[in-house]
């Protein structure tokens, strides 16, 4: 036997398992230390999502949610009060504020990541949950915030759900089932709900998003009949169940008029940019300037009318008949006093 080879072989193979950064030991702890994160970020994620619904979660419901035995469960409880991340009382499990925190920054990436699948990827609604969960754990706050303002500061992920803000700030809408709306009433789709997706598949099948007002024109027991004006909608009550509405917004100003609307020399004032509209084409928008509260005058059409410029800070802008489309204004407001120069900036 030679053995300066054989011991050279030796050598090789424990260096190849025990190397300090890139030995499989070393690989082996990664790959285990980042299972572990992943498992806390969705028990954390799952203690969160009961108290948004004002449920109280239990040994049980997180066993369930990760997959794990009672007795697992049991020892994922102990780390994570050991680590100050929950605490367990008699009525439940509940995040403490280092927990709520962590938990927020998944959330927040999960729906900015569902928020990019739809609007720039072009994933069906349908298939970007688990893609969006895939992605979640991988996350830096710089990486998320550069997103975040590249999709244009979006509000809600495409389900209706809000997206924290960078402080972990997350805006609650009250809304309830379609299956409990009056007749003949408008509501907006404030939520879809996403599980069991059987019943979501069916929901994003006929196009319905949050944002769409809709009304029930008739309520049976084995279906409900809905109308956005254009189409009508015929879904089982198990399926609106899962389709969660709101008034409209009283706020004074017809719902739907748009930018188009202005002939020219009107002037107006920019209300918001539609919820439909996301992503980068969103965030163009806002860079010229197309935010809340700022004047607009629509000034020349184009020679086939389309584009048409508009002044918006003291800047002529063209914008497509598509583009001004996804612009919701309020009243014509040329008597009402322009913003002071500074104000505007």
């Amino acid at each position: 036997m030679n053995y300066p080879v054989f011991l050279a072989l030796i050598l090789a193979l424990v260096a190849a398992v025990a190397w300090p950064r890139f030995g499989l030991l070393a690989l082996w702890q990664r790959l285990r230390a980042n299972r572990r994160r992943i498992r806390t970020e969705d028990a954390l994620k799952h203690l969160h999502a009961c108290a948004w619904r004002g449920q109280s979660a239990t040994l049980q419901s997180l066993a369930g949610a990760l997959h794990l035995t009672l007795a697992g469960a049991v020892r994922l409880v102990g780390e994570l009060e050991a680590q100050g991340l929950l605490r367990a009382a008699e009525d439940g499990l509940h995040l403490t504020p280092d927990g709520e925190q962590i938990a927020v920054a998944v959330i927040r990436a999960h729906r900015l990541w569902e928020r990019y699948l739809v609007d720039e990827a072009r994933m069906p609604l349908a298939e970007v949950h688990h893609e969006a969960e895939r992605r979640e754990h991988s996350r830096s706050a710089e990486a998320l915030g550069a997103l975040d303002a590249a999709l244009g500061h979006p509000a809600a992920d495409p389900h209706g759900d809000p997206i924290p803000t960078v402080t972990g700030r997350i805006e609650r809408v009250e809304s309830r089932p379609l299956t409990d709306w009056p007749l003949d009433a408008p509501a907006r789709i404030v939520h879809l709900e996403d599980e069991p997706a059987a019943l979501f598949a069916q929901i994003a099948a006929e196009g319905l998003r949050p944002g769409q007002t809709l009304r029930v024109l008739e309520s049976a027991p084995q279906r409900l009949t809905l109308s956005d004006g254009r189409k009508t909608f015929a879904l089982a009550p198990l399926v609106a169940a899962n389709i969660f509405v709101a008034p409209e917004p009283a706020n004074g100003h017809p719902a739907d008029r748009r930018l188009t609307a202005l002939k020219q020399g009107e002037r107006a004032l920019v209300r918001a940019l539609d919820d439909g509209l996301q992503g980068f084409t969103r965030r163009r928008l806002l860079d010229l300037g197309l935010t809340p509260g700022v004047p607009v005058t629509a000034e020349l059409p184009s020679l086939f009318g389309d584009p048409v410029a508009y002044r918006v800070r003291g800047t002529l802008i063209a914008l497509r008949r598509d583009q001004a489309e996804q612009v919701l204004i309020a009243e014509p407001a040329s008597a009402a006093p322009a913003p002071s120069p500074s104000a505007q900036e």
